[in-house]
C-alpha cells in the first residue's frame, strides 16, 4: 500500500525534562475556534496498547463516514518506544504510534478523537493536543478519567455536562453520554472549541458511553494483542 505523502513528523523528545519543554513551547500552537459539522465527512478515533514489557506500542485509527458513523478505513501500526509512563506525558508514550498508523490511511480524515486529554492539561497540551498540532487537523480529547479539575455532578441525562474547572478556567467537560453512566471528560485538542467538541462526541455516542470510533479501534487494538489479526494493516 502506498502511504499518503505527508511531511516528516519532527522527532520526540526521549526525556521528561526536553518533553516538558516542548509542551510548554507548542501550547501556544493550539486554536481554539467553533468546529464546523457541515464541513465534517470523514471522522477519525485512535487507541494504543502495549504488547509486551519492551513496550512495543500497537496503535490502532479508525476512520467513520460522518454523520453516518459507517467504517470507511482501518489502519494498525506498531513501534517501539522508551518514553516512560509519567502522567501528563502521554503523547510522548504513544504518538509516535498513532502518527505511524495515521501516515497510512488512504481516506485523510477531517478531524480526529483521541482517548486522552486536550487542554485539560497541567500545561494545556495533551495528547489530543498535541496530536492535533502536529497534524493540523481538529482534534478533541475524549476520555474515561480526568487528570487535572474538578467538576459538578453533570445531570443524569444523555447530554447534560458540567464544566470542568482547573486553576480558575474551564478546560473541559464532564459530559453524560447515556443516561445514569459515569461521564467522560472532553477537552479541545486543536482546530475545535468546547461547545463543538461536546457536539461531536455526543454525536458519535448513540449507544454506548464512548464513541463509536473509539470503541472499535480499542476493539483493534486488543484484537492485536490477541493476535487475531496481523501486527499491521
Amino acid at each position: 500500500m502506498r502511504e499518503r505523502e505527508i511531511p516528516p513528523f519532527p522527532p520526540f523528545p526521549g526525556t521528561v525534562v526536553e518533553a516538558r519543554l516542548l509542551q510548554e513551547r507548542l501550547r501556544g500552537s493550539v486554536r481554539v475556534e467553533p468546529l464546523d459539522p457541515s464541513r465534517l465527512r470523514r471522522v477519525a478515533a485512535a487507541d494504543v496498547t502495549f504488547l509486551d514489557e519492551k513496550e512495543t506500542v500497537a496503535a490502532a485509527v479508525v476512520v467513520v463516514g460522518y454523520p453516518s458513523g459507517d467504517i470507511i478505513e482501518e489502519r494498525t501500526a506498531v513501534v517501539r518506544t522508551g518514553f516512560p509512563y509519567v502522567p501528563g506525558y502521554l503523547s510522548f508514550r504513544e504518538g509516535p504510534a498513532i502518527l505511524a498508523a495515521w501516515v497510512r490511511l488512504r481516506h485523510p480524515p477531517d478531524a480526529v478523537l483521541l482517548d486522552g486529554q486536550g487542554v485539560a492539561h497541567p500545561r494545556r497540551f495533551g495528547i489530543a493536543s498535541h496530536v492535533g498540532v502536529l497534524l493540523d487537523v481538529p482534534s478533541v480529547g475524549c476520555a474515561k478519567s480526568r487528570l487535572v479539575g474538578e467538576h459538578d455532578e453533570p445531570g443524569p441525562e444523555k447530554g447534560e455536562w458540567a464544566p470542568l474547572r482547573h486553576e480558575g478556567e474551564v478546560v473541559g467537560a464532564a459530559l453524560r453520554t447515556r443516561r445514569g453512566v459515569k461521564p467522560v471528560y472532553v477537552s479541545v485538542g486543536h482546530r475545535a472549541d468546547l461547545l463543538s467538541s461536546i457536539a461531536l462526541v455526543l454525536s458519535l455516542c448513540p449507544r454506548y458511553r464512548i464513541p463509536d470510533p473509539a470503541r472499535r479501534a480499542h476493539q483493534l487494538t486488543q484484537e492485536l494483542r490477541a493476535g487475531k489479526i496481523p501486527l499491521s494493516r
